[in-house]
């Protein structure tokens, strides 16, 4: 990526459209993502976290990185820091076992002090259904050429990219859907300021959308369905990256008096893996626009306040 001449800044905070421009970034930018390698023969990965103004979050994975050889278990993670000082990026474990330093997109690790155990180098993954096709009956609602497809208010990027705040104008029951999102680059920021959107089945039940980089992956965190269930496995990329929903949903049904007979289901595929699987939704999650009931509902991107892009955004109704 280019590097903005805010790069040699320290507390380095972009406008909402720089956030959202992978060509205006600081220097931390080209430090953080994903590493990958073997240490002492064995295979690990490591997330390292931009914080802002030089400050870092590093989240190491025994087997590999997430979807990559991580067994999942929590409590194998070897959680630490990093700052870039003076020019010189080292990383150390809050626990003391492991130290690094980064240099030419490779991390060189020492354990307790002693000599190196191994190098991992930076990678960039890329989703496996990213830039996926429709097929044969999908209903294409962007292809980054209009926004014929959406209700009135949703806007397009002058570089083709869909902003939130888009509601379909055709409304679904069941379906398949792929999308693709991109976050901003917002080091500075934590929690819900950092890429909030969401992607809404009916305009009831949110897949949430966030820089959840390196978190634990909670229900309101990147693959979770807010309020209701929490990803199985954190497979969020870092932010500018493009990233991959694949939903399958089934609605709920009703009885002829209006009442629930079963709840609706989804399945998420978070950049080709399965975080959620037939996901009950026993209600429509925080800030819906749509209330649950029988009728279709629409496709709904969330607008959060964060400059969020989508791009093929196509849906097969079942």
């Amino acid at each position: 990526m280019a590097l903005s001449l805010l790069a040699a800044a320290t507390g380095w905070a972009a406008s909402p459209e720089d956030a959202a421009d992978p060509a205006k970034v600081d220097a931390d930018y080209a430090l953080q993502g994903e590493y990958a390698g073997e240490l002492a023969s064995e295979a690990w990965g490591v997330q390292i976290i931009a914080l802002g103004s030089g400050k870092f979050d590093t989240v190491g994975y025994a087997g590999g990185l997430p979807g990559a050889g991580w067994d999942g278990n929590r409590a194998s993670l070897v959680r630490g820091t990093g700052e870039l000082k003076d020019g010189v990026f080292t990383l150390s474990a809050a626990d003391g076992r492991f130290a690094g330093t980064v240099k030419d997109g490779l991390i060189s690790v020492t354990e307790a002090g002693s000599a190196e155990i191994g190098k991992l180098k930076r990678i960039v993954r890329k989703s496996p259904t990213e830039g996926a096709e429709p097929p044969a009956g999908a209903v294409v609602l962007f292809d980054g050429k209009n926004v014929d497809a959406w209700r009135d208010g949703a806007r397009m990027t002058e570089e083709g990219l869909l902003n939130g705040g888009a509601t379909s104008r055709q409304e679904f029951q069941n379906f398949r859907l792929h999308v693709e999102f991109r976050t901003p680059y917002k080091p500075a920021a934590r929690g819900q300021d950092r890429g909030n959107s969401g992607v809404y089945s009916q305009g009831r039940y949110e897949v949430q959308v966030l820089d959840s980089f390196g978190l634990k992956g909670e229900n309101n965190e990147a693959g979770g369905i807010y309020s209701v269930a929490a990803p199985s496995l954190n497979m969020c990329l870092p932010p500018l990256q493009w990233q991959t929903y694949d939903l399958d949903f089934t609605a709920a049904t009703f009885d002829a008096a209006g009442q629930k007979t079963q709840d609706a289901t989804l399945t998420v595929r978070y950049n080709g893996v399965v975080v959620q699987e037939k996901t009950k939704l026993p209600h429509a999650t925080t800030a819906a626009p749509v209330a649950e009931g029988p009728a279709p509902g629409p496709l709904y991107l969330q607008e959060h306040g964060n400059p969020v892009r989508f791009r093929n955004v196509w849906i097969i109704p079942q």
